[in-house]
């Protein structure tokens, strides 16, 4: 049970250091996922709170076991994308995105932004740590240059 919790606050860090641009949709799943999950983490407790008052408000008990279900399966879809983004962020960068993530930070050292070091064996979370960053202080179109 641990690591299905750390697994979704790892997902929950990843969400919140992924970033919004739309420039990476083409090139990461992640740009899709992150925006599901926000958009589930928004929408759903307000959909299982009203699909728990219309069944009260029938009160037909013989349709309880379907709507408990339903409100289960509800509560499931952000889960599902915080346990996606845990897993992913967890995930090591295959070898042409390493490079990418070194030229990355390359180009924010010599743009002048203070970085650290850069990690020997990143994952997709340093990778969204970078990106996250270099779209703060670079100009945008640092993207088309690597």
């Amino acid at each position: 049970m641990t690591t299905l919790t750390h697994t979704l606050h790892r997902g929950s860090a990843y969400l919140a250091v992924w970033p919004k641009e739309r420039q990476l949709a083409a090139l990461f799943p992640e740009y899709r996922m992150t925006t599901a999950t926000r958009l589930a983490l928004r929408t759903i407790p307000a959909l299982m709170v009203l699909s728990l008052l219309v069944q009260f408000q029938l009160g037909d008990p013989r349709y309880w076991p379907g709507v408990v279900t339903s409100v289960l399966f509800l509560a499931s879809l952000p889960l599902q994308g915080l346990f996606w983004l845990g897993k992913r962020a967890d995930t090591p960068l295959p070898p042409t995105l390493v490079t990418w993530y070194q030229q990355i930070y390359q180009k924010m050292a010599e743009a002048g932004v203070t970085v650290t070091q850069p990690v020997a064996r990143p994952r997709y979370f340093e990778l969204g740590e970078t990106l996250n960053l270099a779209f703060k202080q670079l100009d945008k179109s640092f993207i088309r240059d690597l």
